[in-house]
């Protein structure tokens, strides 16, 4: 075969010329009734009126078959169908464990990795910083009446102490005002002095209402510091002047030593609370695994193996106080030094306001206005704006630091200060007696109580 005259293939060379003749006698098969538009009685009969129903060989090797696609649709009815096998009993829906509201986030998940770029090519971008997560303030909110005032109905509820009783001056509590008052047999009253006009106003603010559960978080970055001496202390100024619960706990995970500033009771710590939590249901219940000072201020100790101790996750914190705020309104913590240990990210996260612990030094002023400045860079300026600082001299005589240098640096970047002057008895470091305090320490705490307390009126969040 040639380029010039190219021969054409014969099909039957392929196929055989017996496909083709096979191929062309085939018969057209009608189109079936239910596609028609219009049915035909005589479509597709043959004389003697009988339906032709095409019949096709495919070959010496298949068998031949009839298809018939001029009759009905074939359906199936319900009873031709085999019986269905019956669904298996659904299981019992397995009893979920008690879930904290005060749950921590959840973790996300890591990144898929991605190839790493040629330095040369890319300029370093510097990484955020971390931010904590801040929950909400979880203030319930009743439908509570207001307090009844005097109606055209109820005259009654218009007669109060304050427009039928006499109003008598405040006696003295202290000074030459009260010798008058004692010497003349009472009929002699001067009022009260402008100390204890002082004290007064003290006590009022540190007795604000609370509404809901208020936590107080006592931290520093500086151990020796007297930061446990101020959560003890605080909370018995609380406990003593105000008629609400108070306790304390210590999240310390370096073997804190919160429980020994009062008489223990008990030798639970915080991690027999976590086991038998569902098991609380009454105040009763939890005194078992507190210790109570004179003062009524309860303490909740950490666990005595700092290994233990270090195990307590940001979870168990937040489990600790989801039990803990049914049955009390103040809850003070005592934590640790370090401030990205995980129980932390839970104290944090759930503190209404702060207590920063300084001592009256140059290293402990700036490991306290260092705490600040990290409180800042992790989205959290309007917690250390709110916060109390806490100047303790822990030695005798003060030393030739300049402490009001100290307050005033803080007080332009916190809500109040107060310096704690040095007491012997805090020094000692036993279970604290505010009965031997000297009057200049317990005013200084009266004031430290007041600061705080003004707080519980401010919004957290």
């Amino acid at each position: 075969m040639s380029a010039q005259d190219p021969s054409p293939v014969r099909r039957d060379s392929l196929f055989g010329s017996q496909f083709d003749d096979d191929l062309d006698g085939w018969p057209d098969a009608p189109e079936p009734a239910w596609m028609a538009e219009e049915e035909d009685p005589s479509a597709g009969a043959d004389e003697t009126g009988t339906a032709q129903v095409p019949a096709y060989d495919l070959g010496p090797h298949t068998d031949s078959f009839v298809l018939d696609l001029t009759g009905p649709v074939p359906t199936l009815d319900e009873g031709d169908l085999p019986p269905a096998a019956p669904e298996p009993p659904m299981a019992a829906p397995e009893a979920l464990p008690p879930v904290s509201r005060h749950a921590a986030p959840a973790p996300v998940p890591a990144p898929e990795p991605i190839p790493e770029p040629d330095p040369a090519a890319v300029t370093p971008v510097p990484a955020p910083p971390m931010v904590f997560r801040r929950d909400p303030a979880s203030r319930p909110s009743f439908d509570i009446p207001p307090v009844p005032q005097g109606t055209g109905r109820n005259q009654s509820e218009s007669l109060t102490a304050a427009t039928v009783l006499r109003s008598r001056k405040a006696r003295p509590q202290s000074g030459w005002r009260k010798r008058v008052l004692t010497l003349s047999g009472g009929k002699v009253n001067l009022g009260l002095s402008p100390a204890d006009r002082r004290r007064a106003d003290l006590l009022a603010r540190a007795r604000t209402p609370v509404t809901g559960c208020y936590r107080v978080a006592v931290i520093s970055l500086k151990g020796g510091v007297g930061k446990t001496t101020t959560t003890a202390a605080l909370g018995a100024m609380f406990a003593n002047l105000r008629g609400d619960r108070v306790i304390a706990v210590d999240a310390n995970p370096d073997r804190g030593t919160l429980i020994e500033r009062v008489p223990r009771e008990s030798g639970a710590t915080v991690r027999h609370l976590l086991q038998s939590r569902d098991q609380v249901r009454r105040y009763g219940d939890i005194r078992a695994f507190t210790s109570q000072s004179p003062t009524r201020l309860e303490v909740l100790a950490s666990d005595a193996d700092p290994g233990a101790s270090s195990a307590l996750s940001e979870q168990d914190y937040r489990d600790a106080v989801d039990t803990l705020e049914r049955f009390y309104n103040l809850i003070l913590t005592d934590c640790g030094t370090g401030l990205l240990h995980d129980a932390m990210r839970g104290v944090l996260g759930l503190a209404s306001s702060l207590v920063v612990v300084s001592s009256a030094s140059l290293d402990g002023a700036r490991s306290a206005s260092a705490t600040l400045d990290w409180l800042e860079a992790h989205g959290m300026a309007e917690l250390a704006s709110n916060a109390v600082v806490v100047i303790s001299s822990v030695r005798p005589g003060g030393g030739i630091v300049d402490v009001m240098q100290l307050e005033d640096h803080f007080a332009a970047r916190c809500r109040a200060v107060v310096t704690i002057p040095y007491d012997p008895h805090l020094e000692a470091g036993g279970v604290l007696d505010v009965d031997e305090l000297d009057e200049e320490t317990l005013q200084a705490y009266r004031e430290l109580a007041a600061a705080v307390g003004e707080g519980f009126a401010l919004p957290t969040g």
